[in-house]
């Protein structure tokens, strides 16, 4: 059994997590609940196996065998019935980088790229930043659950001439696990107009009871011609700062341009310690990761139950899937820089302000729970307390 309620220091470490608020303009002693990454220790396997590569004591040039592939096809075939292919594999230092590498290679200056807010922030820049045209499908809230309009996305896509879809399944903040339904209803209207879709499945590992993940590429051979598939194990195994993602293109007209692509960027082999990481990771962590899994549902359970007693003002939306919840503070009656200055000033907190996240986020805030529960009952302690005393 793994101890998910040991304190681990994490200050003094150069975590971007903990180290960094001053820089940042926030009170050093602020609790830092934002970026999404966990204060666990990776397994104990995966541990093991990075030792075991120190000793050896040198960090050349590598690259992967056969073996790191089957590693990839066991966990994605046992977890989601997926069966991928050797030759679909393109190994990137992070899934933010292979959207960037996907929206250069495969449309040009201008194209409109869609995305769903609000959603992970680094979508949107990522388009800006390459002279893409940035075109939102606000998901709809109602009864404290999010739904795509799906009316909205297609005219989005005829209207504005939609080359791009960068889809998040399961989706980051809003947390949910979209079902076969809804991304089969996408996936035929982005077949039908010749949209290319890049899904950003990182967080598929993590999906609650009574959910399960779908593959969006594995619904439909014709979904699989246009979609890039972005996965890595550093959600799950807490790996971030190794920087490997596994990319999965069947498309081999769509797979050539963006290996250019990132060649053109300079970019060639992986850091040796994300790929001895990742191998290891899938091949034994499996255990450990249901273990978490059980331990980040009792979390959320808590999460449930004391903002249910202490602060009703506040509204839960449920997640159905990943370690971010999202929470509804819009009956504060605050405005976003009143709310941040609430959390961050008074709470004492480091969360992520919902406003980054589209327009559609204002008046939320976004927490990781992926922490020890002694911290995260500290956390909310320190917001009911902010709450109550405003």
């Amino acid at each position: 059994m793994i101890n998910f309620d040991e304190i681990i220091e994490r200050r003094n470490t150069d975590s971007l997590k903990y180290d960094f608020a001053a820089r940042r303009g926030l009170p050093e002693d602020v609790l830092p609940l934002w970026v999404a990454d966990m204060d666990f220790r990776t397994p104990p396997c995966v541990i093991d196996a990075l030792v075991d590569k120190s000793r050896h004591g040198i960090f050349g040039y590598s690259e992967s065998r056969e073996d790191y592939f089957e590693v990839l096809k066991s966990w994605f075939h046992r977890r989601f019935g997926w069966d991928i292919r050797p030759e679909w594999l393109i190994k990137a230092p992070g899934v933010v980088f292979a959207i960037c590498m996907a929206i250069r290679a495969l449309t040009s200056e201008g194209d409109a790229v869609l995305i769903q807010q609000p959603v992970y922030y680094p979508f949107a820049s990522s388009v800006t930043h390459n002279n893409r045209e940035l075109v939102v499908s606000e998901l709809v809230y109602e009864n404290g659950r999010y739904h795509i309009d799906f009316e909205d996305f297609e005219r989005k896509i005829v209207e504005r001439s939609v080359k791009m879809f960068i889809l998040c399944s399961p989706h980051n903040p809003v947390g949910r696990v979209w079902t076969k339904e809804e991304l089969t209803r996408m996936g035929d209207i982005c077949v039908k107009y010749g949209v290319i879709v890049v899904a950003d499945e990182i967080h598929a590992d993590f999906v609650y009871p009574g959910y399960s993940h779908t593959v969006f590429a594995n619904l439909k051979p014709e979904f699989a011609d246009i979609t890039v598939t972005c996965t890595a194990p550093t959600k799950t195994f807490n790996l971030a700062g190794l920087q490997i993602s596994n990319i999965f293109v069947s498309n081999k007209l769509m797979r050539r341009r963006i290996k250019q692509e990132i060649s053109r960027a300079g970019y060639s082999q992986l850091n040796v310690m994300g790929m001895v990481a990742c191998k290891a990771a899938y091949a034994q962590g499996e255990e450990w990761l249901e273990e978490l899994k059980a331990y980040l549902t009792g979390n959320l359970c808590f999460v449930r139950s004391f903002i249910g007693a202490h602060m009703p003002e506040i509204r839960l939306v449920e997640p159905e899937g990943t370690y971010l919840v999202w929470l509804d503070c819009r009956a504060l009656g605050l405005n976003d820089k009143a709310l941040d200055e609430l959390v961050i000033q008074r709470a004492k907190l480091w969360l992520d302000g919902g406003h980054m996240f589209g327009q559609g986020g204002s008046g939320f805030q976004r927490v990781n729970i992926a922490c020890p529960r002694s911290l995260l009952e500290r956390a909310m302690e320190q917001l009911a307390a902010a709450v109550t005393s405003r």
